[in-house]
Parts: C-alpha cells; structure tokens; sequence
C-alpha cells in the first residue's frame, strides 16, 4: 500500500476524498505527477435497485465502479434510466460529482456527493435510429454493445457528454442564442452563438428557466394546491415553480424538490403559511391563511401529483419544508 500524505494535495492538487481511491489500490503516485486524470461519467439510475441514492445529492455505488467515479471527482456526470423495471432508456438529468466518501454501514460501498444537479427539459434517448450518443455502447457491427450497457459507471469523452447535454436543454439553448443574437442587432453578420454548456449550467437565470420548465411540463401547467391552469394571451402558463427546500438552503433544482403553484400559494408556501404532509395533503397555518385564499383551495386538501411517480414531492425535502419554514414563526 502507498502511502497517503498531505503533501499529496500540495503538490498535485488533489482533494483529501481522494484518500479513497489511493487506499483502494486505483491511484498510484509516480515521481513526476499523478496518473489520475478528471473524466466526465454517466452514472446508472434505477428505481427499486437497492440502494441509498437521492440523485440530487447523493449517489450510492459499490467498490467495483470507485475507479470510474474517482475520475469524475470535481467534473460532470449525466444520469441514465436503464430498460430494467419499465425505465425510460433515457439521459434525463446532469450534475457536478463534488467528492466521495465511505459508506460506513455498508463495507465496500461509498457516496458520490452530488452538487448542482438540474434536470434536462426533454430525456435523451441512449440512441436514434443507427446513431449512438456514447459510442462505447455501439459495436463495430452496429448492434449494441450490451457489456458496456450493464455497467452502470461509464467514463464518457467530454465531446458525447456535451452533446447529450445539449440535446437535454435544446430549448434552453436555443433561447439563449435567440437572445443573443437580438442582443447583436440586425445591422450586424449573424454569427453563430454557442456558449460552453458548462458556463450555460451553472448560471442561475438558465438553472431557473430549466427548473421552471421541468416542473411546470410534469404538473401540466396546474397549480399543485387549487388545480388551476391558467394560460396568458400568449400561451404561456401562468403557474411558477417553488422549490420546496429552498435555494438560499442549498435545495437542488430537482422536480421532486419542487411544485407548481400558482403567484399567490407560492408566495403563501415561501413564508411557511401553507405545506404538504408525507401523504401529500395540504397542510395550512390557520391563523394567518385567509378564508378566501383556504376556500381556492383542493376540496379534498390533497395535492395534484404528476402522473409520473418518480416526479412526486421527495419525503426528505417536504419535511425540510415542514420543519424550518412551516414550523416557524413566519411573517405576512
């Protein structure tokens, strides 16, 4: 065994998680630099699959994928949803691997610790038609590459992960460049407008059209509390999208720490004047909600739930919600 000093993170730059994988036996230290190297990754999300992931912040895997995670260590990863249990086949989400650490119950295992995670505007399908976006799952006679598929860790080349993202925020994107070239004049050459998607996924503004997006497209456009749908004379819907965590608190920009709610119980639900239960029933302070505003409310005090169970309110944010907004002495 190597070994582990902190002259290690002086000289080469590496964070002290990466104590893991040097123990592990995936990193040695030669003379002249480490021959560990960042890489992006597409880390395999099951529902049902056993274990402890909440993908917003946390990702569980076993030892044998340490190496591959070890890489992704300070880069990017793009979510997956295998065929196994009726999944979607598709890239649905990216977000920053921020370190990894041991999981002391469960020997063998760790937590990639997931920070600026963001879910995309339309799932990308692993492939169309003959075209694959990773090329390792295509084999050279065209037909899929089925080992690859069942590892549910793969390093990905940082031109295939820029694509998938791409492809994910396509609507987003094409705002941008819409903006920008409006931006430019008419007077001007039109040049194309493409900015570093990284750049693109870290600014707040893009974050929240992206989040409002998602959350309004899986509520429908309705509000979540009083099951209205009310659309402007452009078309566009009226509903906005409240974290349920907040920001400010480090809440992720994930549709299940989310709800669609209309101007008014949003900023009822920001105060702690209304919340939701583990069994989604509205939950309101009696004292301070109006009875006209309690009368808009669901007749049966539950809450709209999008059709896809995998988009419902997280537990683990609704009682975050309940316990230091709802529970407290908020103000009018």
């Amino acid at each position: 065994m190597y070994e582990y000093n902190p002259r290690l993170r002086r000289e080469y730059g590496l964070s002290s998680s990466i104590r893991l994988f040097f123990e592990a036996g995936f990193i040695r230290i030669s003379a002249n630099r480490p021959n560990f190297e960042m890489a992006k990754a597409v880390f395999t999300l099951k529902a049902g699959s056993g274990y402890d992931d909440r993908p917003e912040e946390q990702y569980h895997f076993p030892k044998t994928y340490l190496n591959q995670v070890s890489r992704a260590v300070g880069d990017y990863v793009v979510y997956y949803e295998p065929r196994r249990s009726d999944g979607r086949q598709v890239y649905f989400a990216t977000a920053k691997v921020e370190k990894v650490v041991a999981d002391h119950r469960r020997p063998d295992h760790y937590y990639a610790l997931i920070v600026e995670y963001l879910e995309f505007d339309q799932p990308v399908p692993f492939s169309v038609g003959d075209f694959y976006y990773e090329s390792i799952l295509k084999k050279d006679d065209g037909s899929t590459n089925k080992g690859a598929f069942g590892r549910a860790v793969r390093n990905i080349p940082d031109k295939e992960f820029d694509l998938i993202v791409r492809t994910g925020f396509a609507r987003e994107i094409n705002a941008e460049v819409h903006k920008a070239e409006l931006s430019k004049g008419f007077e001007e050459p039109q040049t194309e407008f493409v900015r570093p998607i990284i750049e693109m996924m870290v600014n707040r503004p893009f974050r929240d059209r992206a989040f409002t997006n998602a959350v309004r497209l899986a509520y429908g456009n309705r509000c979540a509390v009083t099951g209205l749908k009310l659309i402007n004379g452009g078309g566009r819907p009226e509903v906005q999208a409240a974290h349920i965590k907040p920001v400010a608190k480090n809440g992720p920009d994930s549709v299940r720490n989310g709800l669609a709610l209309s101007g008014t119980f949003h900023w009822m639900f920001d105060r702690g004047l209304i919340s939701i239960s583990d069994n989604f029933e509205i939950l309101i302070n009696e004292t301070k909600v109006p009875d006209q505003a309690k009368k808009m409310l669901n007749k049966d005090m539950k809450l709209i739930l999008p059709n896809d169970e995998n988009m419902h309110p997280n537990p683990y944010y609704l009682k975050y919600h309940r316990e230091n907004l709802f529970a407290s002495d908020s103000s009018i």
